[in-house]
């Protein structure tokens, strides 16, 4: 049996190519709305981040994500965020 591609996507903070279930996509919704999206295919131009806190708060310190979607994401995006990688890091 043939063995299935797994995707890859590059974290916009490291540059790291990693599989979709490492990463965090935050996406620019048409109407201009910043989501984070868990299921990985809400409309819109997306980023990925690595569910790592470290790189969350670098992002958030140099911009990186507001320059990859181009628009400016809200501080509770990026509180969220380090709330999921927490909660997360719980379960494990």
């Amino acid at each position: 049996m043939k063995q299935r591609k797994i995707p890859l996507r590059m974290c916009v903070v490291t540059k790291e190519r990693l599989e979709k279930k490492d990463l965090i996509r935050i996406v620019r919704t048409p109407e201009k709305e910043i989501i984070i999206d868990l299921t990985g295919k809400a409309n819109g131009k997306g980023a990925y981040v690595k569910k790592d806190q470290e790189v969350i708060k670098k992002a958030m310190q140099n911009k990186i994500i507001d320059r990859a979607l181009e628009v400016e994401v809200p501080k509770s995006i990026y509180e969220e965020l380090l709330n999921k990688i927490e909660k997360e890091g719980e379960v494990k």
